[in-house]
């Protein structure tokens, strides 16, 4: 008797492992960096102007509380390291740097992490075909080199897009 019941709890513990597999949900938010400063040509890697720094500050209190993510990455520049510190700070949490050559992988990446809440900063030729290979369809085109001001809610269950939202920040 306490076998079957031993075996009845297993195969419950399991199935529920497994329910709560199947049922996962994430919230990505996407942003372009802020607004880099004006710097000479010889220098590959601009931090944000005034006007990108005001921008980060706004973009960490539209997402910081409501998105509340658990893994903030950005690529290996100062624009998109700084336009998500601040948001960084806030939660306590580390920036992560990824390659925005490689997108499949940071999707590959985000699937299998049992993290359910992402920040991820990039650029103008960057963010939308990650949002399209996140949504599994062309949605959004390269942004222009003035475009700032708008981040992306993407949210997935089971791997499937359920929703798409763009916000202005």
């Amino acid at each position: 008797m306490i076998r079957i019941l031993f075996l009845a709890l297993l195969t419950a513990v399991v199935l529920t492992g497994i329910g709560a597999a199947q049922s996962s949900t994430k919230t990505i938010v996407l942003v372009r960096h802020a607004e880099k400063a004006v710097v000479p040509p010889t220098e590959a890697d601009p931090p944000l102007s005034p006007e990108g720094q005001e921008r980060a500050q706004r973009l960490m209190k539209a997402v910081a509380r409501k998105y509340k993510p658990h893994e903030i990455f950005a690529t290996n520049y100062k624009r998109t390291r700084l336009t998500v510190e601040p948001t960084a700070l806030k939660r306590g949490k580390t920036i992560q740097t990824y390659d925005p050559s490689k997108h499949a992988d940071l999707v590959a990446k985000i699937m299998a992490s049992k993290t359910d809440h992402y920040l991820i900063a990039g650029h103008s030729n960057t963010i939308p075909p990650l949002a399209n290979l996140l949504a599994k369809k062309e949605i959004f085109r390269n942004l222009l080199e003035v475009e700032f001001g708008v981040f992306w809610v993407i949210r997935l269950k089971n791997g499937q897009l359920t929703k798409i939202e763009v916000f202005p920040y």
